[in-house]
């Protein structure tokens, strides 16, 4: 039985998710245009947390994606105090989403402690890891990887939008609650959505 795409994207509220690959922040930048508010009817606040030893995301290098301004910026001085500020901000509920780039192994009492605030404060965690470096108390955990373009006489067409050809292989490599798959996606600046251009890997 095949795996709707609606049924695990956007990622569960109140639910930790794990993300890794190189189209991580992509998924993640992608997920803060959607953030919800906590009245739900307009975009809320994104609380990005990294390392101060790491490159510091630019809010405006989002701007295809999400509001910069709904962006804070924190940064900490260790992976410990990442997964702590992030426990934090997702137990306060006063974000409609908290990513949180974490560059160490997340242990189990780490994961199930983020799993627990973020359902306390009814907010959504983005964890951004390295390979093989998650929890299993996560919900989901996502791969995400860019897709070649297209070679021949269409690749060489004009574009409209040059984030509108960006395609990404998102595979759900674990999920807590159903099937695993896959899809390839792409941006659509334009309707600020994602397209699935084929399922299941196809």
């Amino acid at each position: 039985m095949s795996l709707s795409f609606t049924s695990v994207y956007p990622p569960k509220t109140a639910r930790a998710h794990e993300i890794c690959g190189d189209g991580a922040l992509a998924f993640a930048a992608i997920a803060a245009g959607a953030a919800p508010n906590r009245d739900k009817a307009a975009p809320g606040a994104v609380v990005w947390i990294a390392e101060r030893r790491r490159p510091t995301v630019n809010p405006e290098g989002l701007v295809p994606y999400c509001d910069p301004g709904r962006l804070l910026v924190t940064r900490a001085d260790s992976p410990l105090n990442v997964l702590a500020s992030a426990e934090t901000a997702l137990r306060s509920g006063a974000a409609g989403l908290v990513v949180a780039e974490v560059s160490g192994v997340i242990g189990l009492t780490e994961g199930r402690r983020l799993q627990l605030a973020a359902e306390a404060g009814g907010t959504t965690a983005l964890l951004l890891i390295a390979e093989g470096a998650g929890s299993n108390a996560a919900e989901t955990r996502w791969r995400c990887t860019g897709v070649p373009a297209p070679s021949g006489p269409l690749s060489a067409a004009p574009r409209q939008n040059r984030h509108d050809s960006t395609h990404w292989r998102w595979s759900l490599i674990k999920n807590k609650i159903g099937t695993l798959s896959e899809w390839v996606v792409r941006w659509d600046a334009a309707s600020h959505r994602i397209i699935v251009v084929s399922e299941a890997g196809g």
